[in-house]
C-alpha cells in the first residue's frame, strides 16, 4: 500500500506528532491553513468516511475524543475550533486515509453562513 498516512503511522515518514493512542495518531499538517492545523487519523487504514464499517464505530468516537483533547492541549478549546472531514475528490479529499482536520488559533470564517433556522 502506498498511503502516506500509513507510512507516517509506521514511522517511515517523519511527522510532528501531537497525540497518540492505541488506535489514533495526530500530527501537525505540513501545509497549515490556520495557526493550529492538526490531522487526526485512525491507525487502521480506512480510505474514506464512506468506507467506515459498523465495527469502526469505537475508532470514530476515539477520533472525536482525540480532537477534544488536542484542542485543550493546543489552548483553543475555549475560543473555538473547526473539525473537517473531506470525502472523495469533489469533497476535497487528497489523501485516501480517513482523517479529520482540526483548525483553530484564529477567528475562522463561516463556511456556509451564520443564519440560524
Amino acid at each position: 500500500m502506498d498511503c502516506i498516512f500509513c507510512k507516517i503511522i509506521e514511522g517511515s515518514i517523519p511527522s510532528t506528532k501531537v497525540f497518540e493512542s492505541e488506535n489514533v495518531i495526530a500530527f501537525k499538517d505540513i501545509q497549515p491553513a490556520a495557526p493550529v492545523h492538526i490531522l487526526i487519523i485512525p491507525k487502521k487504514h480506512i480510505p474514506t468516511m464512506n468506507d467506515v464499517a459498523e465495527e469502526d464505530g469505537p475508532v470514530i468516537a476515539e477520533l472525536f475524543a482525540a480532537a477534544r483533547e488536542i484542542a485543550k492541549q493546543q489552548g483553543i478549546a475555549e475560543s473555538g475550533y473547526r473539525l473537517i472531514n473531506n470525502v472523495n475528490s469533489d469533497g476535497g479529499q487528497v489523501v485516501y486515509h480517513l482523517h479529520i482536520h482540526l483548525l483553530g488559533g484564529e477567528k475562522l470564517g463561516a463556511l456556509v453562513g451564520n443564519s440560524v433556522s
